[in-house]
């Protein structure tokens, strides 16, 4: 395995940690890139280009379309309101979360999770 696929693995590997860790209340806040980086001992910038390089993306991105995710999933399966939900992904403010998740989907939580409720009926 190259030196640009353990990176990248290894970033994978502290995504999926970091997102356990917050849903599970052992971390208050969101991991930026430099977080990360610090975390894998190399420089924010090398981090930022090996992960482009690899996946065609930005750290930020691979970590925004991981928080959509889990917020769809959440919204989907739970009855956790929106604001309790934008607490365990790191948004301590809910009309943060709101506002993030309407910039990435275009729609609030509240919509997508009506129209979730109306598919199923």
């Amino acid at each position: 395995m190259s030196r640009q696929e353990e990176i990248k693995t290894a970033f994978f590997m502290l995504v999926d940690q970091h997102m356990d860790d917050l849903l599970h209340g052992r971390c208050g806040r969101r991991y930026s890139a430099s977080d990360f980086a610090r975390l894998l001992f190399i420089h924010p910038r090398h981090l930022t280009d090996t992960i482009k390089l690899t996946t065609g993306k930005s750290p930020c991105d691979v970590m925004e379309e991981r928080f959509m995710a889990e917020a769809h999933r959440m919204l989907s399966e739970t009855t956790l309101s929106i604001a309790d939900i934008g607490g365990k992904l790191g948004w301590n403010d809910p009309s943060n979360f709101t506002k993030f998740f309407r910039h990435m989907s275009g729609i609030t939580p509240m919509q997508f999770r009506k129209n979730i409720a109306a598919v199923r009926v």
